[in-house]
């Protein structure tokens, strides 16, 4: 067969060969120029649900000489406002169904609006030339979610995105024969770069769910079709819950569906150990961990072949230099820790619009992450962001994912975040916000008699505050800061403990 009649993607809209996808972007690259020789780095912002559209008008952009800004499905009308106005973009693009939301947001900003179906309908095509994908043309702008204050418009290259892409191929041993499932929304790197960047570029079939639906998820991964399944630990949550409220045949039928499978893998938030060993009971599968940022794509990863370390995010990726340094800014030994800074073709190009953050978020040529990380037989194991994971507590630093690890093995925790409150006596105190298993009680006394084995005294927190469910981004990532403000706000109902015990 030849390489433009396999199948590109399969999607809600229909099944699509690699032909249909080029065809579909000359159509969309045409009715942007719109005459013009070359949209010269605007930017174009287009709220598309996964789908055979959504790829095809990414790349009719880059084709057109445009910078693509996908935007969140799931975010408000006041949120997409932000980010069209902040990337300044010159047209915007939705699909039938968000075009009355989106399309006074565009008027408001000057944008010119664009429906995918006209996009896609349009007659004829247009010749591109080579020198719209030129490694140092601005490509993409992805906004970060947010977590330590607004969105920052995060610039890629071409160049960014092809050395991301091909350290990924070279690492995961990506094939055309490689048939994978999107379960994650594309306005984030995992989605782009990970799952749909690397299956098109290696000739492969991807897959797309319009969102994640845990039995259309099952229903693919049961058929043994799926060669390469990436997602959240949120996601991998979800399924085990499914797996386990299911009939004992279909339970079998979706295990044996899991082991055909060659790789699974988890990011974008710490994975609970407990996750990682109750998906490999179901599936035979130990998840691949792997570290990035919307910065950088993907610096980290487990082997595809060896041993992989549960709680650890491996070693620096193929084209990936990593360091460990002290405040500083000076490499640590190996079982110390210290900030991750990463250099390399794939780091991104600067902060949109943002001269002053660009250069306060490198060092001397390298990336600044603001995680903590420390290196044990080789691997790397992240302690937390800078800012929120490291909590100051009497004198002494703790690590909130530590602290969670172990709460969330507590037999009334179904998930949990740490943070550091600001505490006149410790400087910040541990505090603790669960999730909890229905039907499920936890009292801050019972919480202590139990860490009190597992913690040492200054990392048990002093306060628990049991919610509903955390605040999360679309990713499933904890949000933080909300967490914070939450506990804050629901001071008169936490449980606390005067001190370290």
């Amino acid at each position: 067969m030849h390489a433009a009649d396999r199948t590109a993607v399969i999607a809600p809209d229909g099944t699509f060969t690699y032909r249909n996808l080029d065809e579909a972007a000359e159509r969309v690259c045409a009715a942007l120029a719109d005459g013009a020789s070359n949209l010269n780095e605007a930017r174009v912002a287009y709220l598309v649900p996964p789908s055979f559209a959504h790829v095809a008008v990414t790349r009719g952009i880059w084709r057109a000489g445009g910078i693509a800004v996908p935007l969140a499905v799931s975010h408000p009308a006041a949120e997409l406002e932000f980010v069209i106005r902040d990337a300044d973009a010159s047209i915007v693009i939705g699909d039938p169904i968000s075009a009355a939301m989106l399309e006074p947001i565009a008027r408001r900003a000057g944008a010119r609006f664009a429906l995918t179906t006209d996009l896609l309908a349009r007659a004829g095509s247009r010749t591109f030339s080579s020198s719209s994908f030129a490694p140092d043309r601005r490509a993409l702008i992805v906004y970060t979610s947010g977590t330590t204050g607004k969105p920052k418009g995060v610039v890629s290259t071409h160049g960014n995105l092809a050395a991301q892409i091909g350290s990924l191929i070279d690492a995961w041993a990506w094939t055309r024969d490689d048939h994978t499932l999107l379960v994650l929304p594309l306005h984030h790197v995992h989605g782009i770069v990970n799952v749909v960047g690397c299956a098109l570029s290696s000739g492969a079939t991807c897959e797309m769910l319009p969102a994640f639906d845990t039995e259309a998820a099952w229903e693919r991964l049961a058929s043994g079709e799926i060669t390469v399944f990436t997602a959240v630990p949120t996601i991998y949550h979800r399924l085990i819950a499914s797996w386990d409220a299911a009939s004992a045949g279909v339970q079998r039928a979706r295990s044996e569906g899991c082991r055909r499978a060659r790789l699974m893998m988890s990011g974008s938030a710490a994975l609970p150990l407990q996750t990682l060993d109750r998906w490999r009971e179901i599936s035979g599968h130990t998840l691949l961990e792997r570290y990035g940022m919307t910065e950088i794509g993907m610096a980290l990863s487990n082997p595809l072949l060896g041993e992989r370390r549960p709680g650890s995010v491996g070693s620096p990726l193929p084209g990936v230099d990593v360091r460990l340094v002290d405040d500083a800014g000076h490499e640590i030994a190996d079982g110390t820790a210290g900030e991750l800074e990463v250099r390399g073709p794939g780091v991104f190009l600067e902060y949109w619009r943002r001269p002053d953050e660009t250069r306060s978020a490198f060092r001397d040529g390298w990336f600044r992450t603001g995680d903590v990380a420390v290196v044990e037989h080789g691997a790397y194991r992240l302690l937390g962001r800078t800012s929120v994971d490291i909590i100051k507590t009497g004198g002494y630093k703790v690590s909130a994912l530590e602290v969670e690890e172990v709460i969330r093995a507590h037999p009334a925790v179904s998930d949990c975040a740490v943070v550091g409150i600001v505490d006149p006596e410790w400087g910040e105190r541990v505090s603790v916000a669960v999730e909890l298993h229905a039907r499920a009680a936890l009292s801050l006394e019972n919480l202590h008699a139990w860490a009190k084995a597992r913690l040492a005294p200054y990392k048990i927190p002093r306060e628990l505050h049991c919610m509903p469910s955390l605040p999360r981004n679309a990713m499933g990532k904890v949000l933080k800061p909300e967490v914070a403000k939450l506990m804050q706000a629901d001071e008169s109902g936490a449980a606390k403990s005067p001190g370290h015990s």
